[in-house]
């Protein structure tokens, strides 16, 4: 089925709504939403993948780059889990690098120890 103009009709769709207003399948024409994206911590997962810890870091990466194109098509909700997942990812790739990082300086240090105990002093 189509409408006057060409275009298909979807289940439940009318042509002008009770408020005057088209009804758009998905949301708004052309997936605009109103207000702002939600935040895609985009810079977060860059500085915790090269800084911290590689995989977790390019996880944070994978999700980030996925906000802006879901919150375009219209999918509010989708680029919301993307953006949490995001900041999750980079909270974690953040924790787990300063946790490697002082594990390796503890690992350096008592490396340094146990040279200078084991070595005989020639003195």
């Amino acid at each position: 089925m189509t409408d006057s103009q060409g275009m298909p009709n979807y289940p439940g769709d009318q042509p002008n709504q009770p408020g005057g207003q088209p009804n758009y399948p998905g949301g708004q024409p052309g997936g605009y939403q109103p207000g702002p994206p939600p935040s895609n911590y985009l810079v977060w997962a860059i500085l915790t993948t090269i800084l911290c810890c590689l995989p977790f870091g390019i996880a944070s990466i994978v999700q980030a780059t996925r906000v802006n194109g879901l919150w375009a098509q219209g999918q509010t909700a989708a680029a919301q889990q993307a953006a949490d997942a995001a900041k999750k990812w980079a909270i974690i790739a953040a924790i787990v690098g300063v946790v490697l990082n002082v594990l390796w300086i503890i690992l350096l240090i008592s490396g340094a120890f146990a040279i200078n105990t084991t070595v005989p002093s020639r003195y």
